[in-house]
Formats: structure tokens, sequence, C-alpha cells
């Protein structure tokens, strides 16, 4: 079973840019992947999701045009970079593996089986 190690949260000013990395412990070549996030007392929300060899990416409307979802497969390595941070997007990110294919109509938590434990990102204001 594949585990998911995520990293790169912190403390960021909003406005500012900061680049999350999930690190997988064998390769990622058979998976789609992609990025949640959860605040206390709210439900989990899809932020961005990747297809197995990157051609295609799907967003939340909410972060759509200032986060982008990438991967490197060669490194078992998915990356979200996000720029223009603002306050709302203060929350634990998660990432998650599973096996495809993903949904077109956006980023949906039942296209996935594998998580790992987060990463928290504060903004500032």
């Amino acid at each position: 079973q594949v585990r998911l190690v995520e990293s790169g949260g912190g403390l960021v000013q909003e406005g500012g840019s900061l680049r999350l990395s999930c690190t997988a412990s064998e390769s990622l070549d058979d998976y789609v992947l992609g990025w949640f996030r959860q605040t206390p007392g709210k439900e989990r929300e899809g932020v961005a999701s990747i297809s197995w060899t990157g051609g295609s990416t799907y967003y939340s409307d909410s972060t759509k045009g200032r986060f982008t979802v990438a991967r490197d497969n060669a490194k078992n390595t998915l990356y979200l970079q996000m720029n223009n941070v603002r306050p709302e997007d203060t929350a634990q990110y998660t990432c998650a593996a599973g096996n495809g294919p993903l949904q077109t109509g956006g980023v949906e938590d039942s296209d996935f089986t594998h998580w790992g434990r987060g990463t928290q990102v504060t903004v500032s204001s």
C-alpha cells in the first residue's frame, strides 16, 4: 500500500506563495493524484487533481488561477504551487492517490483510496 507524506506547509503572508510536496513510498505511475484541504468543523474540500501523466488537471473554483498542481513521476512526488494565497486558504492540506480515472466534474474524494496525514498551511492577513 502506497504511503504518502506531505511537506512544505507553514505560515505565509496574504498574497505570498508556498509550495507543498507529497512524496510517495513507491512509484506513482499508476495513480491519479489529488490535493484536499480541511479546517476544523468543515467538510474536506477538493483543491486540485491530476491524471496519471499530468495531461489533465482539475481545480476547485476557489483555487483556479492561483494554485497549480504538478507531478514528477521520476521522483514519486506530487506538488501544489500556491500563489497569491488568502486567509481562507488556511487549512490542513492532504494529498491522495487513487487508481483513476478522475471524474471530470471536479475534485472528488471518492476518486482516491490512499491518503497522507497532511501539512498545515496558515495564511496571515
